[in-house]
């Protein structure tokens, strides 16, 4: 039987561009019918997380929530939303929600434990980082997550910015910068903790094992539980 994924995208629109390819090339299939069904919500209008969770504001979650339901009614199996930060306001909800969101930060972690066992650096969104999505779901794996200081930060957030304004090329050569140094400090791979930054570690030049992209974790995660349903159906 089909199995529908559901992608609540826009956060941003090129991540999520970015995912849907990482989507197709995750899944063992050798012609067309063999992929899983989507459907999409594309919205861009929902506020900037990072600064809904700066300003102390719940503005993203009801328009998250309504579209996640959307998805829910288009027919979606399970929910795939390419945003680590927009999980701060997803986590307040997802109990109530009749089929499951798939957690970015489990599956991106997953994959740091399993690829750079002694601990990764946090690189994403300073919402993310204040929430301490990425660090408590580290300390419950008893996973060490390094976190860049303010500057480093500022020069991330930096990053995430010019992704999201299409500077690909400048963001990759930023990201590379920020990479080396905390490389220079404690040399572990980064963990693209915010689903613009993958796009910029492929703009850099980095080499694969660099980084732990969130968007391949994602994919991979989906992948696998839409796999294990489809299964069940059968």
């Amino acid at each position: 039987m089909t199995v529908t994924i559901g992608v609540l995208g826009g956060m941003g629109p090129a991540a999520t561009g970015q995912f849907l390819v990482e989507l197709a090339q995750a899944t063992p299939a050798q012609r067309d019918q063999d992929h899983f069904a989507v459907v999409m919500v594309e919205d861009p209008s929902i506020p900037d997380r990072t600064t809904a969770i700066l300003q102390g504001s719940n503005a993203p979650l009801e328009p998250i929530r309504a579209g996640l339901e959307r998805l829910v009614d288009l027919g979606a199996d399970l929910l795939v939303v390419p945003c680590n930060t927009a999980f701060h306001f997803i986590d307040q909800f997802a109990d109530e929600l009749p089929v499951p969101v798939i957690h970015i930060v489990g599956a991106t972690l997953d994959v740091a434990e399993r690829i750079s066992p002694k601990g990764a650096w946090l690189t994403a969104t300073t919402g993310t980082v204040r929430t301490q999505l990425y660090q408590k779901a580290a300390a419950d794996r008893r996973y060490q997550l390094l976190k860049p200081d303010e500057a480093e930060q500022e020069r991330i957030m930096a990053i995430v910015d010019l992704v999201k304004a299409g500077r690909l090329a400048e963001s990759g050569a930023r990201y590379m910068e920020v990479a080396q140094r905390l490389h220079a400090r404690v040399p572990l791979p980064m963990v693209a903790g915010c689903t613009e930054l993958p796009l910029a570690v492929q703009a850099s030049g980095l080499p694969p094992q660099a980084a732990v992209s969130s968007l391949a974790a994602l994919a991979r995660a989906t992948v696998t539980r839409a796999s294990a349903l489809r299964q069940a159906r059968t």
